[in-house]
């Protein structure tokens, strides 16, 4: 027999005050009832107020004086944050460490969520973090390839609190392009990188980058129009410096950096990212191509490039001061929240600069 509807809404109600937070898929399941019908459920109770809904999630309503804070707005001591970051996050260590120094001057409190490798990774953490409560979510979604940038943009989008990306740019007319953001200029470090192997007399350049994150594809794309365009360039070719870098491909699929230099006659490199130029200078060495005397080599984002032998001349991206900037954007949209006078979208660009070390030398 078929359970009443009253009765079915009861059940769910009962769960999810006993559990505080409850996935409407598990409701779904244990009520034994077709997510069309748990979501209309769940859409009506949500409107008569004894449900607050979430992204995949329900939870209890707000308290009266949680309902009289959020009709307020504006950012409480004690609120959080969530911040939703791609395993094995080195580069963003320093934009973490300055975006929480940030959130907790303004007594924020952040919750840092990790995102596993693997394709939509970074949504069940976003959904886990507004169950819990978040206030904000600052972002640097892992985006391995464009399909799987552009999977994401739809329910970003849709988030029903504020939200900011750090170190990320989504492209003209896509559905994020109206929210905040703050990432390097990766085309000017591209050029500084060039522009100092030029000025030192090398004329043929190899690069090497990786290609399974954003700043990976737009830096390899910065520097193979900044090669071309030049007039000083007599030649180049491009690599993959990495055989972790991609998705689908195995180690044989990474040419040798000591032939593809060779092929080139190259004098000159930019290697990306630095924990790769530092393995790859080894290569090089082993090989019998000596830095900087055979081939000068410029590392691209300058985590640990000056503890290379030699140490490594770097592009180093302002990566404090995009993590900084991005959470001033986040606490500002957050207080903004509701408001008619809301400051606009701000989308933010920071120039790289070079550092100048051991590993590049002018041609004799």
């Amino acid at each position: 027999m078929r359970e009443p509807v009253d009765v079915r809404r009861q059940r769910i109600l009962a769960a999810v005050q006993e559990r505080g937070v409850a996935r409407v898929r598990d409701l779904a399941a244990e009520l034994q009832v077709s997510g069309v019908t748990i979501r209309r459920d769940i859409e009506e109770l949500a409107q008569e107020g004894k449900l607050r809904r979430g992204h995949g999630v329900v939870s209890s309503p707000l308290s009266a004086q949680e309902a009289q804070q959020a009709a307020e707005g504006g950012v409480r001591d004690g609120d959080t944050v969530a911040v939703v970051v791609p395993e094995r996050h080195s580069y963003l260590n320093e934009a973490l460490h300055k975006a929480r120094t940030v959130f907790d001057a303004a007594g924020v409190r952040v919750a840092l969520h990790i995102a596993p490798p693997g394709p939509d990774a970074e949504r069940p953490q976003v959904e886990r973090a507004l169950a819990e409560g978040a206030c904000g979510v600052l972002l640097a979604p892992r985006w391995r390839s464009p399909d799987a940038e552009e999977a994401d943009y739809a329910w970003l989008a849709a988030l029903e609190v504020p939200a900011a990306l750090m170190e990320r740019r989504p492209p003209r007319g896509s559905a994020l392009h109206a929210l905040d953001s703050v990432c390097s200029d990766h085309w000017y470090g591209a050029q500084l990188a060039v522009e100092h192997l030029v000025r030192l007399g090398h004329r043929r350049l190899v690069f090497a980058t990786r290609d399974d994150s954003p700043t990976a594809r737009t830096l390899r794309a910065a520097l193979s129009e900044i090669a071309e365009a030049h007039p000083l360039v007599e030649k180049w070719a491009w690599t993959l410096s990495s055989s972790r870098a991609g998705t689908d491909r195995e180690p044989s699929d990474v040419a040798d950096l000591t032939e593809v230099l060779r092929e080139v006659e190259a004098t000159g490199a930019v290697l990306h990212g630095d924990v790769e130029a530092l393995m790859l200078v080894q290569q090089l060495a082993e090989n019998g191509v000596r830095v900087p005397e055979s081939c000068s080599v410029v590392a691209y984002d300058d985590v640990v490039a000056g503890l290379g032998t030699p140490p490594l001349t770097a592009v180093s991206p302002p990566k404090g001061a995009v993590g900084r900037l991005a959470a001033q954007l986040l606490l500002r949209r957050i207080e903004d929240a509701g408001k008619a006078d809301a400051q606009p979208v701000q989308r933010v660009e920071l120039l790289p600069r070079l550092i100048v070390r051991g590993s590049t030398r002018a041609i004799a």
